[in-house]
């Protein structure tokens, strides 16, 4: 872009070679820099065009990341199953609470209907004597002298 403003303007070194710049020393300086130029140039295209070694650091790297990937994604699923026996194992505790409340109830329940049969078996205990006398309690005196003499 710069070289077609030279043109345009009519600045170009071929175009006026009145111009050419020498030092003191009579050197052209448009012929070295040339010289320079070129030199530049093939040293560029003989470093380019030599053959190169590839560093084995980029597959080297890929494992590394591929390696931190899998380690990260381990103690993700670690810590996710952790969580997940430490629930089940709160769950188990309750219902394991639940279970052993649930059996004293049940003890409970089965003691107080003991005492109430066993307070029943003693009423009917009561009871069966009473009906099983021959007289009632208000007339046993009366039957104690009768039974003493018998031949009445």
């Amino acid at each position: 872009m710069s070289d077609n403003k030279e043109i345009e303007a009519g600045n170009t070194f071929q175009e006026q070679p009145a111009m050419r710049e020498v030092d003191a020393e009579g050197v052209d300086i448009e012929a070295v820099l040339k010289d320079f130029r070129n030199s530049i140039h093939a040293w560029s295209d003989a470093t380019l065009s030599r053959p190169r070694m590839v560093k084995a650091g980029f597959p080297r790297r890929n494992w590394r990341l591929a390696t931190a990937w899998a380690l990260g994604c381990i103690l993700a699923t670690g810590a996710m199953t952790g969580g997940v026996l430490e629930r089940h194992h709160r769950q188990e505790l309750a219902r394991i609470a639940v279970e052993q409340k649930a059996a004293a109830d049940r003890k409970q329940l089965e003691e107080q209907q003991a005492r109430a049969t066993v307070s029943d078996e003693v009423l009917l205990a009561g009871v069966d004597s009473d009906v099983s006398r021959d007289v009632p309690s208000a007339m046993e005196p009366l039957a104690q002298l009768m039974a003493d003499d018998g031949t009445k």
